[in-house]
């Protein structure tokens, strides 16, 4: 069997947070191979001190052209970060964090990734050994999740179409977009060379050139479309994580309602780091989340008892 490697993509302002995933991914993820840390060249050092046995910390430019390159930090944009090419547009961080998933799960020794965001945490134990090739991995999948009020999906909805040569489908259509994601080797070498097939180019250029694009999307459809793919994947309409995705800081107690929300097969929350709530607060609620979920089972069999 060959074991799940982790991945994370991830920079230096995330640093704080993604300290935290990694403490939680050390005290309750099981059964899995490596976990790469994949970061801004210039952010090596600040994240030297997470390397560990398992965990693994590349720059970024280990699975980028040369022809790809970061432009100073003084230049930046909303705080974020730019790589510039005479082949396309400027590229931000984010669009380099979904090419770095896509190269690095083409490129590494491992058949089966999870794909871990810097903003997620564990607060239940997960064993990764039933997702191991060549078993199948779960592909999230809800359905009719897209819809034409949504501009950016609508774009990426597009977009991926395009990019895999596919007709764009009607609203509503299915989004494909989550926490622990799981990749399989295979698929997304051939999702690789359909998007260089369709546009005559390297996979890389064209999503450059491209620009707006989701790489859960594009994998997702081109899974739907390939018979040898879908057979790697079974249909899941949601994963063990609770998201929160809202701009407005979340307090300790907002914080807590969140993880009562979780039910028995969650194992993980995320809260978008765009909301600003401060990794001190998510630690408290974390170090208190075995007590917090105690008591929300004890309130939910109290219930069940009186309904009885």
């Amino acid at each position: 069997m060959n074991p799940v490697a982790l991945l994370t993509p991830t920079y230096g302002r995330d640093l704080e947070i993604c300290t935290l995933l990694c403490e939680s991914v050390d005290r309750h993820v099981t059964s899995f191979s490596r976990h790469y840390l994949l970061v801004p060249d210039c952010d090596l050092p600040l994240f030297a001190p997470l390397a560990s046995e398992r965990r693994i910390i590349i720059p970024a430019s280990a699975f980028l052209p040369d022809w790809l390159r970061p432009l100073p930090r003084m230049i930046q944009r909303k705080r974020r970060q730019f790589w510039w090419s005479l082949r396309a547009k400027p590229v931000n961080g984010w669009h380099v964090q979904q090419i770095l998933k896509i190269a690095a799960t083409i490129s590494l020794p491992y058949e089966r990734f999870c794909i871990l965001d810097s903003d997620i945490v564990f607060f239940r134990d997960f064993d990764l050994s039933r997702f191991q090739y060549p078993n199948t991995i779960p592909l999230l999948k809800m359905a009719d999740a897209v819809t034409a009020d949504q501009p950016r999906h609508s774009r990426w909805l597009e977009t991926s179409h395009q990019l895999i040569g596919l007709p764009t489908p009607p609203f509503p259509a299915p989004d494909f977009i989550g926490h622990i994601i799981f990749w399989d080797k295979q698929t997304t070498r051939a999702l690789a060379k359909r998007i260089e097939a369709v546009t005559g180019m390297s996979w890389i250029e064209a999503l450059c050139r491209t620009r707006e694009f989701s790489e859960y999307l594009l994998y997702g459809f081109f899974v739907e479309n390939d018979e040898s793919a879908a057979l790697r994947h079974s249909d899941v309409p949601k994963t063990p994580c609770v998201s929160y995705w809202d701009d407005p800081t979340l307090s300790k107690d907002e914080l807590t309602r969140l993880l009562l929300r979780a039910n028995r097969d969650d194992v993980a929350f995320s809260i978008a780091s765009f909301s600003g709530t401060p990794v001190t607060t998510i630690r408290e609620v974390v170090a208190e989340s075995d007590a917090i979920l105690a008591s929300s089972a004890a309130t939910r069999l109290s219930e069940l008892a009186a309904s009885c």
